[in-house]
C-alpha cells in the first residue's frame, strides 16, 4: 500500500512576497510624503495669506483717528467695501477702545492669554466667527485696538493646489515604478517557472541532472542540491535494480533445479526411488536457503540502506575466539587445521556484535571453503590497530582478481566451489558500516595462501557510539 503523500503547506507566492516587500515601502513613502506635503502646503498658504491679512489690517489702521481723547474710525463705506470685499472669503472688522468699548464693526474673538503674552505688533491667531473658522490679526494703535478676521477658503484651496501639484507627479511616478517592478519581478522569476515546467514534464525514469539556462545566482545552490539528490537517488535505485536483477539471476538456477528434481519425484512410483529423489533436493534447498539468507544480509547491511549502526564496547579478541570455536566441527569434517592466535589481552573496540560475528563467519567460511583438504586456517587477533587476520593455504588469488573478490556474485573460475559470491561483499559492507576496511594480501611467509585482514577503528577514535553509514 502506498504511503499517503505528505500535505504540502504552501506559503505565499515568491512573486507576491517580492512585490509586497518592494511596493509596500513605496506606498508608505507616498503616504508619508502626502501628509508632509499637505502640512507644508498649509503652512505656506497660511504665511502667504497672513501677509495679505496684515496688509489689510494696516491699511484699515490708517483710518484710525486718535486726538488723545476718543479714538475714531473714519472710513467711508466705499473704502470699506474695496478693502474688505473678497469674492472667496469673508472679512470682518472690529475697532474698539482700550477699555473694550466697540467703536466700529462687529465683535471678533480676542486672542488667548498665551498669544497675548507674545507682545508682537501684529498678533495672528485662529478663531471662529459665526461657526466658521477664521484667521484673525490684531493691531494696537494708540488707545485703539483693531482686529480683522478672514475665513480660510482661499488658504485651503491654495494648499490643495500645491498638494496636487506635488503629489500627482509622485503618484504617477509610483505607478510607473509599480509597473517596472512588476515586470522586473515576473521576468526575474521566469527561470524558476521554466525549471518548474522542466521538472513537471520529466519522466520518472529520467534521473539526469537538471539543466536550466540563465538561472539566478541565488537559485544555483538549490539547483545543485536538487541535482545532488537526483544523483543519490540514481545511485540508490541503481543498487536496488542491480540487487533485484542479481537476486533473480542467482535464484533462477536453484529454483529450476528444484523444479526438475520435484518433477522427477512425482513421476516415480517406487517409494524408495521417490525418497532418493526427494533427498536429492535437500542440498539444493540448503544452498537456496543460504543464498536467500545472504541476499537478505546483503540488503540489511547495504550502506545506503542503513542510516546508523549502534556501536557498543566489545572485546574483539573474545568475539573472534567464539566465532573460530564455532567453526571447529566444520574444519574437522574437512580435516583442516583451524588455529587461533589471540592478542593475549582484551582488544576493545566499538561495534555491532551480531554484524561483526557475521563478518567473521563469512571470512572463515571463505577460508575453509577454498582451503585444500588437510590444509591450514589461522585466525590472528592484534591490538594495534585492532585487527583480525584470517589466513588460509588455499590457491593464491591472482593480483588482478584481488580487488574483484569483494564484488557481489564474483567467483573465481576453476575453484570448483559452489559459493554464491556474496560472502566477501557482505563482509566488506559490514566493515564499512563500522568505519573499518578489509584488505586481501598474499601470504608472504611461505608464498602460498591468502590473508584477509579486517582493520577496525580503536575505541578512542572519534565518532564512537553511533557510526553513520556512508
Amino acid at each position: 500500500m502506498k504511503s499517503p503523500r505528505p500535505e504540502l503547506r504552501r506559503g505565499p507566492l515568491l512573486r507576491t512576497q517580492l512585490l509586497a516587500w518592494l511596493l509596500a515601502p513605496l506606498f508608505l513613502l507616498l503616504t508619508a510624503d502626502t501628509f508632509i506635503s499637505y502640512w507644508l502646503a498649509l503652512d505656506f498658504s497660511r504665511r502667504a495669506h497672513d501677509s495679505t491679512l496684515v496688509g489689510v489690517a494696516r491699511e484699515a489702521g490708517l483710518h484710525l483717528r486718535d486726538d488723545g481723547m476718543e479714538p475714531r474710525f473714519d472710513m467711508s463705506q466705499e473704502a470699506r467695501s474695496v478693502l474688505l470685499g473678497d469674492p472667496e472669503d469673508r472679512l470682518f472688522l472690529e475697532v474698539s477702545a482700550a477699555d473694550g468699548r466697540l467703536i466700529a464693526g462687529e465683535p471678533i474673538p480676542a486672542p488667548s492669554a498665551d498669544v497675548a503674552r507674545t507682545r508682537r505688533p501684529e498678533l495672528l491667531y485662529d478663531g471662529v466667527m459665526h461657526g466658521t473658522p477664521v484667521r484673525i490679526v490684531e493691531l494696537h494703535s494708540g488707545n485703539a485696538v483693531l482686529r480683522v478676521a478672514e475665513t480660510v477658503n482661499k488658504r485651503r484651496d491654495l494648499a490643495h493646489e500645491i498638494l496636487l501639484s506635488v503629489v500627482l507627479p509622485q503618484v504617477l511616478l509610483i505607478l510607473i515604478a509599480v509597473a517596472v517592478v512588476w515586470f522586473g519581478v515576473v521576468r526575474g522569476l521566469e527561470p524558476l517557472e521554466r525549471l518548474r515546467r522542466s521538472l513537471a514534464l520529466r519522466s520518472v525514469r529520467d534521473r539526469r541532472p537538471v539543466e536550466a539556462e540563465r538561472v539566478p545566482g541565488e537559485v544555483g545552490p538549490l539547483l545543485e542540491a536538487i541535482n545532488g539528490l537526483l544523483e543519490r537517488l540514481d545511485h540508490v535505485l541503481t543498487l536496488q535494480s542491480r540487487f533485484v536483477s542479481d537476486a533473480a539471476h542467482q535464484l533462477k538456477t536453484p529454483v529450476a533445479a528444484l523444479k526438475s528434481q520435484f518433477e522427477v519425484a512425482l513421476r516415480e512410483t517406487d517409494p524408495q526411488r521417490m525418497r532418493e529423489a526427494l533427498q536429492g533436493m535437500q542440498p539444493r534447498l540448503e544452498r537456496m536457503q543460504r543464498l536467500v539468507s545472504q541476499l537478505l544480509s546483503l540488503a540489511r547491511n547495504e550502506p545506503d540502506a542503513v542510516s546508523a549502526v549502534a556501536l557498543e564496547l566489545l572485546d574483539l579478541d573474545a568475539l573472534a575466539l567464539d566465532v573460530a570455536t564455532a567453526w571447529v566441527p566444520e574444519a574437522l569434517r574437512r580435516r583442516i587445521d583451524l588455529g587461533f592466535e589471540g592478542a593475549g589481552a582484551p582488544v576493545m573496540v566499538r561495534g555491532d556484535a551480531a554484524r561483526l560475528r557475521e563478518l567473521l563467519d563469512n571470512l572463515l567460511d571463505n577460508a575453509v571453503r577454498y582451503s585444500r583438504d588437510s590444509g591450514r586456517v589461522t585466525v590472528r587477533v592484534s591490538a594495534t590497530p585492532p585487527a583480525v587476520d584470517v589466513n588460509d593455504d588455499g590457491p593464491s588469488i591472482p593480483p588482478e582478481e584481488r580487488a574483484r573478490v569483494f564484488e557481489r556474485f564474483h567467483r573465481l573460475l576453476g575453484s570448483g566451489q559452489d559459493g554464491s559470491g556474496l560472502g566477501l561483499a557482505i563482509a566488506r559492507e559490514i566493515a564499512e558500516l563500522h568505519g573499518g576496511e578489509i584488505t586481501l594480501r598474499e601470504d608472504t611467509s611461505d608464498g602460498i595462501g591468502n590473508t584477509f585482514s579486517l582493520i577496525l577503528p580503536s575505541r578512542t577514535s572519534p565518532g564512537g557510539g553511533r557510526h553513520r553509514a556512508t
